[in-house]
């Protein structure tokens, strides 16, 4: 075939944007995965100041052998936090949008870019399977917001996470209990036993009470079984629901810290620590609610607060990976 008028096609551009949200620190692409996409042969743009938020500066993009630019208009954009209306103004049909997208939550941005003829890849959709594990980005995000839920109920808290042995005499160690044993859950587990707490945990799926024993937690059995389809749990009855709260209730009031994890995809989160709940621990306890973005999963949760109440330090952080880029 004769290939002599043919003319070279310009290699694929990726857009790093910088994120718009006031608390987002992350950033989509940093400089050491930018230099192994621009030896793939694709050619990447960053939006100035992109990776101000994790510290990151435009001198060490454009060493890695990116261009700082306008980033917009390339085949490919990439983002953290779902787009704002603006920024979905700024796409263009046959652009391809890549980031954590909350198409649940987000139906009119989802029907702008269908609208727009833009192709767009939620991250947190991947599948919890063996093969996508290197791409499964919502795990490696869970494993944040579980580590630094532990860091922030430590500094809340009253008591010392580990046990001490003084001249004054021994100070039993902090009891944990993580509600909700996903990724985030079990990392705050791991992380509150190596903090020296005694850590528990529970969930609605018995068959992760394995997972809580193999960090060097105890599991808390209230004989509920509601597995559900990709890993996580399925809705509550109402009749579940009711055995749960009064089982969650009695046994809520043993533990110096509480940190609730639980989700539901495409619903609200499940309340699982009440009012009468929180009234019941001991003063000085703290309660983190890692789904407050969805609701909570304590009645008394304000979203994006840490407020006091009957005693109790109730924190509910938002987007509590981005505290650590």
């Amino acid at each position: 075939m004769d290939t002599s008028g043919s003319v070279a096609q310009p290699p694929p551009t990726i857009g790093v944007v910088r994120e718009s949200s006031v608390d987002e620190r992350r950033v989509a692409l940093v400089p050491k995965v930018v230099a192994a996409l621009i030896a793939t042969g694709v050619d990447v743009v960053v939006e100035s100041g992109a990776g101000l938020g994790a510290l990151i500066p435009d001198e060490l993009y454009t060493e890695a052998g990116a261009k700082i630019a306008d980033p917009w208009s390339a085949d490919v954009i990439v983002k953290v936090a779902p787009p704002s209306d603006e920024e979905v103004s700024r796409l263009s049909s046959g652009q391809t949008l890549i980031g954590f997208l909350a198409p649940r939550n987000q139906d009119n941005q989802v029907a702008a870019l269908k609208a727009a003829g833009v192709q767009a890849f939620a991250v947190e959709a991947i599948p919890r399977i063996s093969r996508a594990q290197v791409m499964d980005a919502l795990s490696s995000q869970a494993n944040v917001a579980g580590y630094k839920s532990v860091l922030l109920a430590a500094s809340e808290s009253t008591r010392f996470f580990p046990m001490l042995t003084t001249a004054a005499g021994t100070v039993k160690p902090a009891t944990v209990l993580v509600l909700g044993v996903g990724v985030a859950g079990l990392q705050a587990l791991a992380t509150a036993k190596r903090l020296g707490g005694r850590a528990t945990g529970y969930d609605v799926r018995p068959e992760v009470a394995d997972q809580v024993r193999s960090v060097g937690a105890q599991w808390l059995d209230l004989g509920i079984d509601a597995a559900g389809e990709g890993g996580y749990a399925r809705e509550l009855t109402e009749d579940e629901r009711a055995q749960q709260q009064q089982a969650l209730e009695d046994a809520i009031k043993g533990f110096d810290v509480v940190i609730t994890t639980a989700l539901v995809p495409g619903r609200p989160a499940p309340r699982l620590v009440t009012a009468a709940a929180v009234e019941g621990m001991k003063p000085g306890s703290v309660v983190v609610d890692l789904a407050g973005e969805t609701g909570g999963n304590c009645e008394l949760t304000e979203p994006g607060q840490t407020v006091v109440k009957h005693g109790v330090t109730i924190c509910s952080p938002l987007n509590l990976p981005a505290s650590m880029p």
